[in-house]
């Protein structure tokens, strides 16, 4: 997290100590206005269709409970998706008698297309939506939500997209996307602290969006964002800090680091898959500052022996935990990458020596 994100916190803590109801009654309206405000600016909407939630699972669950779905109704996803966010898609349908429709990716993948082609394939007579991922979180890859989001309009379906890897991590313009529900994290790539993400809401449906509990937002006169927002005493530091994160990586000019990140990525992945004699799993323009390998077979342990002994932290995803998610933040090293690539192959050919005794 930038050291500015770090210094405010005390300061925005300290004040809603000290004058609880200055702070919370008079002050914090105005300053999560200017915080909202910048956040719009940032990612490309009117600040009247954003609003503050604790993260963009939170946002996938209001965007998924305001549709009016029926017994027989589908919303469209691929296999992709994150499985927080598939458990509350699942909790949906059981409820309403919708159905929740997972449609394969063939991987590798050739083309960002064959993702919208995959998709569609299955939109029918019974579809109403389409939720998708803009950066997926166990494969890492950056998904054609253009193509998606106009080719769903064109049907009339409506679209949620999963943001919670794209502030920061890829460009945004959510005006130009015209998605009806965005929702995304800043406490990711954009480093702001944690608590802060948002839901993005075209007008139209903004009225049958409601908060996750029902509370002072309700009260007559309220905007979509003191709806979502306004939930009784809570800390509202890493909303009010957001400003701060846009304002470090605009100073330091962060789309070259950005795609520092992301050349070292892709340079990643050709000595990791080198290693590992594996495919990658889609081209290089599918990817942003994350990749994701297959390992040749599960290695039972592996993401902890490597932290243990190495002090490479790495996650293992898939099935059957065969994926290997690496991300490149501004502050990783090729040194680093290295260790990595060092750390692999000894982890990789214990292992081997173990199963041939």
């Amino acid at each position: 997290m930038p050291v500015a994100c770090l210094r405010a916190l005390p300061g925005l803590a300290a004040g809603a100590r000290a004058r609880p109801v200055e702070f919370l009654a008079r002050r914090l309206p105005g300053l999560l206005d200017e915080a909202r405000s910048a956040l719009a600016g940032y990612v490309g909407c009117s600040d009247r269709d954003l609003a503050f939630v604790q993260n963009a699972t939170t946002g996938v669950n209001l965007a998924a409970r305001s549709l009016d779905l029926g017994s027989g109704d589908e919303i469209l996803t691929t296999d992709l998706e994150y499985g927080a966010c598939d458990l509350a898609w699942d909790w949906i349908c059981n409820r309403t008698g919708a159905q929740y429709v997972r449609m394969p990716i063939p991987l590798p993948l050739r083309d960002p297309s064959e993702v919208v082609d995959a998709l569609f394939a299955a939109a029918g007579e019974r579809t109403r939506a389409i939720y998708i991922s803009h950066v997926t979180s166990e494969t890492a890859l950056v998904l054609p939500v253009v193509e998606i989001v106009t080719r769903a309009r064109e049907l009339g379906l409506a679209t949620i997209v999963d943001g919670a890897h794209a502030p920061a991590h890829v460009p945004l313009d959510l005006d130009a996307l015209g998605a009806d529900f965005y929702s995304g994290n800043c406490h990711k790539w954009l480093m702001s602290p944690k608590g802060a993400g948002f839901l993005h809401v075209r007008p139209e449906h903004q009225e049958r969006v409601d908060a996750a509990i029902v509370s002072w937002g309700y009260t007559e006169g309220r905007t979509f964002s003191e709806r979502i927002e306004t939930q009784g005493t809570r800390d509202p530091a890493a909303w009010l800090a957001v400003p701060d994160a846009i304002r470090f990586q605009a100073e330091r000019d962060w789309a070259s680091i950005r795609e520092r990140c992301r050349r070292l990525t892709c340079e990643a992945r050709v000595e990791l898959c080198a290693l590992l004699g594996t495919e990658p799993l889609a081209p290089d323009g599918m990817l942003a500052q994350m990749a994701t390998v297959r390992l040749p077979r599960p290695v039972p342990g592996l993401s902890d022996r490597l932290f243990s002994r190495d002090r490479v932290e790495i996650p293992l995803a898939g099935a059957e935990n065969d994926l290997l998610r690496l991300s490149v933040a501004a502050y990783t090293t090729r040194e680093e990458i290295d260790r990595l690539l060092a750390a692999l192959a000894r982890e990789l050919d214990a292992e081997h020596r173990q199963q041939n005794e």
